[in-house]
């Protein structure tokens, strides 16, 4: 390993000395990226757990953003979004390598996706968790049986994620041949912005650059990436923009989708154009709409009995079928407890029976019943919500309003009872003479917006985002992000244990300290690189291709040393040979050891799409240094 000193007992290589802290950036006067004057087609691509959707608009005219609504084996049915589902049929390949990314070794194999299933087939679910290992998964995807179906087909989750983006590629392409011609879409430059979620790792970003890559939606250095709340704010914040907006608000966006809720807060900087950073650090949690699918499967089973719902899910698929559907599409939806008393779901074939509530083909529920299966979800997107909202106000910070996106954002019981928590405070106090200090001390109520395409909201603010550059200038980051290195041993701050003798250096040094260069919670912008500062030597005829690990820390406060639990991010690989040899130093020990030294700094660049970063010495760019996630 290149180390700057010999290290002891551990792969991870250090850096002595780094210097002062990087200045984090604050993002104020960052001006956005310059939209090209060639006219473009921006297609955002919203990879979702349970659906994902697609929209296009063409620059020329960007009030016109158009969803796709039709999808094979749709059945000439519209929708929004499609099934994130994707199966394959045929012969798996037989030339014994489950990582080959050459499709013509699988002649033999199909592929069935979105809405192409029918009922009984088993079919991939929730397969772009499976990319972000530091996720937890919900309790109804099973590890265990996704690997069997990977295995099967033999698969990797990068290929069924590609071969997935793929399908959604093709028939984007195909939809927009169709509008627009293919002598238009020959000439015109088509760009693409995938939505993430916000919680998202590093890692889990760059797998998804390059499985886009790999499906066809361009090079992954011309991908943008957006996480989804950000997308979606983009979206509802300039659709609510003719209101009340004013400098200094802040709004949470609250992406609440199938099978995770994501959310991230907002503070007005500039009304125009619209300008915002994000005033507290994102967060989510596994608590979207598909939670309430599988409670509502727990109520029928206790309902009707377990004989009786085994049966009608092998024998009466259609029937099940029927009553999900339902479920689905009005009662998640449209449920109100104060319009609707009962809620009729249709199980044609059912006999009737009084003691289970089955009669003339429907089970009949309560309210009080539908919210025994709303009520511990709903719960939890608003413990989720008061999280943001109290990080805020802790800072002094004034929220004006939450916006309501993603599927089960259309929920008008959510909506009810996100209204009732955050909207129900008394005014402030009477006073004679009005104060701002008496208004931020009473309780505040707070606006809930409910937009009419929450569904998409997400996939507009993806094109949008394509279209006019970043209205977001600067973000918090996630994770405290910090270098380990070597320095040399002081008694008063280093155990006696952790010294060794460095026979360059000719003093005792430690090793596994840690620099962190970047706090969690600290503003980021994409204009200002953060730089990490290294000293490293080099005996004659040392390769000078080095090594270095970029670490990830969750903890409110990051430790002093390296230790258990801290997050490997990245590998960084810098070829120092692209350096003058005459800005290298020549050191001699006492002892008549030659070797050479160089001062060097990465700087790195937090952008939508990840991370970026360069070499540089004395100020000078030397190239790109190559990243290998993990």
């Amino acid at each position: 390993m290149d180390s700057t000193f010999p290290n002891r007992g551990s792969n991870i290589p250090y850096a002595f000395n780094p210097g002062a802290n990087a200045s984090v950036a604050t993002g104020v006067g960052t001006t956005p990226h310059a939209s090209t004057t060639q006219d473009r087609l921006i297609v955002g691509v919203d990879f979702g757990t349970t659906y994902s959707g697609v929209a296009a608009v063409y620059s020329a005219t960007p009030d016109d953003i158009d969803i796709i609504k039709t999808w094979p084996g749709g059945n000439g049915i519209t929708s929004d979004k499609v099934p994130t589902e994707i199966g394959y049929t045929g012969t798996p390949p037989q030339n014994g390598s489950s990582s080959s990314l050459d499709a013509s070794a699988k002649p033999a194999q199909t592929i069935k996706w979105g809405f192409q299933f029918k009922p009984e087939e088993t079919r991939l679910r929730c397969i772009k968790l499976f990319l972000d290992r530091n996720q937890k998964l919900p309790h109804f995807v099973s590890p265990l049986e996704t690997a069997a179906q990977l295995r099967k087909f033999e698969k990797t989750v990068m290929e069924a994620v590609s071969d997935y983006l793929s399908q959604i590629y093709k028939h984007t392409m195909e939809t927009l041949t169709r509008r627009y011609g293919e002598t238009f879409m020959g000439m015109t430059k088509v760009q693409f912005v995938l939505t993430v979620p916000a919680v998202w790792s590093d890692a889990a970003k760059d797998a998804t650059l390059k499985a886009a890559e790999k499906a066809g939606l361009g090079n992954r250095h011309d991908l943008r990436l957006i996480s989804e709340p950000e997308a979606a704010a983009v979206y509802t914040l300039k659709a609510i923009q003719p209101n009340h907006l004013q400098i200094g608000d802040n709004f949470v966006v609250c992406d609440a989708g199938g099978g995770t809720v994501d959310l991230i807060a907002y503070k007005i900087i500039q009304l125009n154009p619209l300008r915002v950073e994000e005033s507290a650090v994102g967060t989510g949690g596994l608590c979207g709409s598909a939670f309430l699918n599988y409670r509502f499967e727990e109520h029928v089973k206790q309902r009707i009995g377990t004989e009786r719902y085994n049966w009608m899910r092998e024998k009466k698929v259609k029937t099940w079928n029927m009553g999900l559907k339902y479920f689905e599409e009005f009662v998640k939806r449209n449920f109100n407890e104060e319009e609707h008393t009962e809620v009729n779901v249709p199980f044609p074939g059912l006999p009737d029976d009084e003691e289970a509530g089955l009669d003339s083909g429907f089970l009949i529920m309560s309210a009080e019943q539908v919210k025994e299966i709303f009520d511990p979800v709903v719960q939890e997107v608003i413990h989720l919500v008061e999280g943001q909202v109290n990080s805020i106000r802790a800072k002094g910070g004034l929220v004006c309003g939450i916006v309501l996106v993603g599927g089960f954002g259309q929920s008008n019981y959510l909506y009810g009872r996100m209204k009732s928590h955050f909207n129900s405070a008394p005014p402030p106090p009477y006073t004679e003479r009005p104060t701002h200090a008496v208004a931020l001390s009473a309780p505040q109520s707070v606006e809930i917006y409910h937009p009419i395409h929450a569904w998409t909201a997400v996939v507009r603010g993806a094109v949008l985002r394509g279209l006019e550059g970043n209205m977001v200038i600067s973000r918090r980051s996630r994770w405290h992000y910090g270098t380990s290195y070597a320095t040399v041993f002081d008694e008063a701050k280093h155990p006696i244990s952790d010294r060794y003798w460095s026979p360059l250096w000719e003093r005792w040094m430690v090793s596994d300290r840690m620099q962190w260069h970047i706090a969690k919670g600290a503003q980021v912008s994409e204009s200002t690189p953060i730089s990490f500062h290294y000293t490293r030597n080099f005996r004659p005829g040392q390769s000078l291709i080095v090594e270095d690990d970029l670490i990830a820390c969750d903890a409110d406060t990051a430790p002093d040393s390296f230790r258990k639990g801290l997050i490997n991010v990245c590998t960084l690989t810098t070829d120092l040979n692209t350096v003058p040899k005459s800005l290298f130093t020549r050191l001699t020990t006492t002892k008549g050891v030659e070797f050479d030294n160089l001062d060097f700094t990465l700087d790195m660049r937090i952008e939508s799409a990840g991370l970026v970063f360069e070499l540089k010495v004395d100020g000078v760019r030397y190239g790109a240094v190559q990243a290998k996630f993990h």
